[in-house]
């Protein structure tokens, strides 16, 4: 196994960036219309991420596939109503297969900042301290992922559809003081030694560096280990993330295809298409399965 190690720059990605992409091969991709018919022998994917409660409008604009990809921040702050909303959604859409991560909005799937970051709960549900205790025994805080009854939710974990291995994981390098931040570096590169080597599609909330990850200012936020573990360990099919909104969009480094979903874009419109792709059928694998 190949070992992969902190890059010296990993603390400023955009820096980090300028040195790397010097030996980097990057080509924008063409999604796959949504109008192409899904194939018997084929597994549709449809990937969205960063609805942000705003599935409401999004009923009919999501097209037909086998399996829906959600790369997490399905909510604003993580409030009960907004996820309940969301599991809703997920129960009136024909995929048979529904796979979902968490974002740094989804506040309370995060069992760390649940447990010692009450305070930035209070001030981001806007709740009085003294009503805050209460209002997390009411709604059920501690068990929201329970919530979702309509999917599968990944957390560091794999699942496996029609013999296609899908792992997810909900981490970025830390954004101001949201959920599922870590410290760029080790604590990161921590989490990506998790992903085992087998997997075909990655899920990840966060983009690695040079995919999908400039900013409207024109910097890179993407993590540097990430990158290394795609392309020095794991070498998915696919990696699929959002987080970066104005990063929407399909690229490949030859190897592995990167694909931004967000689907609100910087205003928080979600207007960015859901972006879908297709694998063959593995060997003595039907959809019947």
């Amino acid at each position: 196994m190949a070992k992969i190690t902190v890059h010296p720059l990993t603390k400023n990605p955009t820096k980090a960036w300028q040195k790397l992409q010097v030996k980097q091969s990057i080509s924008k991709v063409t999604p796959l219309d949504p109008d192409t018919p899904v194939q018997i022998d084929k597994v549709r994917f449809v990937c969205i991420s960063d609805t942000h409660a705003r599935v409401e409008r999004l009923q009919d604009f999501i097209p037909e596939g086998d399996v829906l990809l959600h790369a997490g921040d399905i909510t604003n702050v993580g409030l009960p109503f907004e996820i309940e909303k969301f599991n809703e959604f997920l129960g009136k859409l024909p995929h048979k297969h529904k796979i979902v991560i968490a974002g740094n909005h989804d506040l309370t799937f995060d069992d760390d900042m649940v447990k010692t970051k009450r305070h930035d709960l209070e001030m981001r549900f806007n709740i009085r301290k003294e009503k805050f205790e209460d209002y997390l025994n009411e709604r059920g805080i501690a068990s929201v992922k329970s919530l979702l009854t309509n999917c599968t939710y990944l957390e560091d974990s794999m699942a496996e559809v029609y013999g296609i291995r899908i792992y997810g994981a909900p981490w970025q390098p830390e954004f101001c003081d949201w959920g599922f931040n870590l410290p760029r570096g080790q604590a990161c590169l921590d989490k990506w030694n998790k992903i085992p080597e087998d997997v075909d599609i990655l899920i990840t909330h966060g983009p690695p560096i040079g995919h999908g990850d400039k900013c409207f200012d024109g910097s890179h936020v993407g993590c540097v280990e990430l990158l290394s573990t795609i392309q020095q360990r794991i070498f998915p099919k696919y990696h699929v993330f959002g987080h970066v909104h104005e990063g929407y969009g399909v690229t490949t480094d030859g190897v592995t295809t990167y694909i931004n979903a967000s689907t609100c874009t910087l205003q928080y419109k979600p207007r960015n298409p859901p972006i879908i792709f297709d694998i063959p059928l593995p060997e003595g694998v039907s959809k019947t399965c």
